[in-house]
């Protein structure tokens, strides 16, 4: 059975009419759950050895017949969506036995999801991923607390980033960069763990140089980190598991060690972009989008905190179609990443009749796409005006789940005329379908004095000194 609902997009994304858009899809379940008066409650907790707890709460058609397809499917997505924003290695679900045995099986290590299963059990909370089922008196409680990292200006500091294609190094004292500097590396399938830390370590030092002394050290990292800690992180994808385990979990404690351990802290280089958003701005409620290699995300709230959560967009599903592209990756169809970085522009290409070798890397594709714009033409266009029209329904689904007061977009993919393509499509489809939302959100990208320290400063700020 087909499980698109009927939707009918005022905007279609030019060059992928066919694209589903997850916000639409769920507001028509909703409203058959609303007409329906058999329709129940379902809640979901996700929940991490650390005793953290989130909780959600949906409602669900009677679960039979033509309906079982519809409710499994909406469950499966949302459980995904909030497995990749907030992150947990035990998913309770209350309210539906038969529901829980569906999800069990999907996230499973034979099951459709056995990358997620893998993934935020092992690799990310180090235990197995369990999967149970509850009444919904017997939930458990919420139980989150947001990080008050950041902020921290005094005395001599240094701010690293580390990503794809290049690591970042800004000495800092009382919040003034007094030096700052890029060096160009290509950490992804580099086999040696002593690349990272040597390349890190250097970068460190030359800072340091530039300093009277060094106070502090804060770094941002694309990646999952818990308390200093390398969960996941696609910088040391080329090095071998028992490595990983050996010299890279703990890289951070070893170079904290090494700075005789003065305050250290390291983030995820997306809520380090949303914290910086945040201090640029003087506003709260950030959520920052890097359309780069990846898709890279943060969010700061609405008191300025960085929060727990992993705010994984690449992984979260914003189209519903059942035959949406797949990531090569994770498997998992319809999801961020296909959308909305360098690989969502090269999947575009074919479809925009631009003639480039299929093997050519998705880098180098946005550079030529990229030319192309600045010639003004038409098909480069309709790439940006497409990536766009999905990006303006993602970011309306977002907003479900993130209280969105500001939306800060950077990365290569929104650089030159295409970037501002894209916001003008993403703020068309908000004032045409959700005009609520058009007056609420402020779509900004970085200034650039943002460009040029913002993310230094934020990361160097991420430590106290007391």
């Amino acid at each position: 059975m087909s499980t698109n609902l009927t939707i009918e997009p005022k905007i279609k994304p030019i060059l992928d009419p066919e694209y589903v858009p997850a916000i639409l899809w769920t507001q028509a379940y909703a409203e058959l759950c609303e007409t329906d008066p058999q329709s129940s409650e379902l809640a979901i907790a996700l929940s991490r050895n650390d005793g953290t707890v989130f909780t959600h709460k949906t409602k669900i058609l009677p679960h039979t017949g033509d309906n079982i397809t519809l409710n499994n499917k909406h469950i499966e997505r949302l459980i995904k969506f909030l497995l990749w924003q907030k992150g947990g290695s035990k998913i309770t679900i209350g309210g539906n036995d038969d529901i829980a045995k569906y999800i069990k099986s999907v996230y499973s290590q034979d099951g459709e999801r056995s990358f997620d299963y893998d993934f935020m059990g092992r690799k990310m909370f180090v235990e197995t991923m369990t999967i149970e089922s509850s009444s919904i008196a017997d939930m458990p409680e919420a139980n989150e607390r947001n990080v008050a990292l950041g902020r921290n200006l005094d005395g001599c500091r240094i701010g690293f980033d580390l990503g794809g294609s290049d690591r970042k190094a800004a000495a800092v004292i009382d919040g003034k960069v007094v030096f700052s500097e890029e060096i160009e590396w290509d950490p992804y399938f580099e086999k040696d763990p002593n690349y990272h830390y040597e390349g890190i370590q250097d970068s460190l030092k030359r800072a340091a140089a530039k300093l009277p002394r060094v106070d502090a050290i804060g770094g941002s990292a694309a990646g999952c980190y818990v308390n200093n800690e390398v969960r996941a992180g696609s910088l040391f994808r080329g090095v071998s598991e028992e490595d990983f385990e050996k010299s890279v979990r703990k890289i951070f404690f070893k170079i904290k060690e090494e700075w005789n351990n003065i305050p250290f802290e390291v983030a995820n280089d997306g809520e380090v972009t949303a914290l910086a958003g945040s201090m640029s701005l003087q506003d709260n409620a950030v959520l920052g989008i890097a359309m780069g290699t990846s898709v890279a995300a943060g969010y700061c709230d609405k008191d300025g905190h960085i929060t727990p959560w992993l705010n994984e967009l690449a992984f979260v599903p914003v189209d519903y179609r059942d035959d949406a592209p797949a990531d090569e990756w994770s498997g998992d169809i319809g999801c961020g990443v296909q959308y909305f970085c360098q690989q969502g522009i090269a999947r575009l290409v074919p479809a925009a009749g631009i003639d480039l070798p299929a093997d050519m890397p998705f880098p180098e594709q946005l550079i030529e796409v990229q030319k192309l714009m600045a010639e003004n033409d038409d098909r480069a266009r309709k790439i940006y005006e497409t990536v766009g029209t999905c990006f303006g329904y993602a970011v309306a689904y977002f907003a479900k789940f993130y209280e969105i007061k500001n939306l800060l977009l950077l990365g290569r993919v929104t650089s030159g005329e295409g970037g501002q393509i894209i916001i003008d499509k993403t703020e068309e489809v908000l004032k045409t379908e959700f005009p609520e939302l058009a007056t609420k959100i402020s779509i900004s990208t970085p200034d650039e004095q943002l460009k040029r320290h913002g993310q230094a400063i934020a990361a160097a700020s991420l430590p106290a000194l007391s």
